[in-house]
């Protein structure tokens, strides 16, 4: 996976806070964790990836962020279920953009969705993974890109 394929989905994660919650995020500079260390926060949304690349990627974020996402759009309840649907809705934002540029030969799971650590496998990571910085407000999440050509 080259720089413009992960662009593709860093742009869908822009796109959800562009349409979602009409501001955009900063993205900072991705940097590698090898040794399959995963990067996890309160909330995470996971889309496992077959077909010319395997492996995941997946949208993390804390609690306060997605609390303040339901906030922004006029949800008056914030509580687990509600948060893990909005983490969800990123990583399926972030997968629909990523099928429409690889292809039918990418191959995109439904998005599993966690709150808490990454123990019990939960994320079955490549030795080597990219994780993307994403600034928005005060609140920092993370993209995580896991994946084998």
């Amino acid at each position: 996976m080259d720089e413009n394929d992960i662009q593709i989905l860093i742009d869908g994660t822009i796109h959800y806070f562009r349409s979602t919650v009409g501001q955009s995020t900063e993205v900072g500079a991705p940097y590698l964790v090898e040794n399959r260390e995963p990067v996890v926060s309160d909330f995470t949304g996971v889309i496992m990836i077959s077909g010319v690349y395997t492996g995941c990627v997946y949208f993390t974020a804390p609690r306060a962020m997605l609390r303040h996402i339901l906030m922004v759009n006029g949800e008056t309840r914030a509580d687990a279920e509600f948060m893990a649907d909005v983490v969800g809705e990123v990583a399926n934002t972030i997968s629909g953009n990523a099928r429409r540029h690889f292809g039918s030969e990418f191959e995109i799971s439904v998005p599993d969705v966690f709150e808490g650590g990454a123990g019990d496998g939960k994320l079955d990571l490549a030795e080597r993974s990219f994780v993307i910085p994403i600034t928005w407000r005060q609140y920092r999440a993370s993209l995580v890109v896991s994946l084998i050509d």
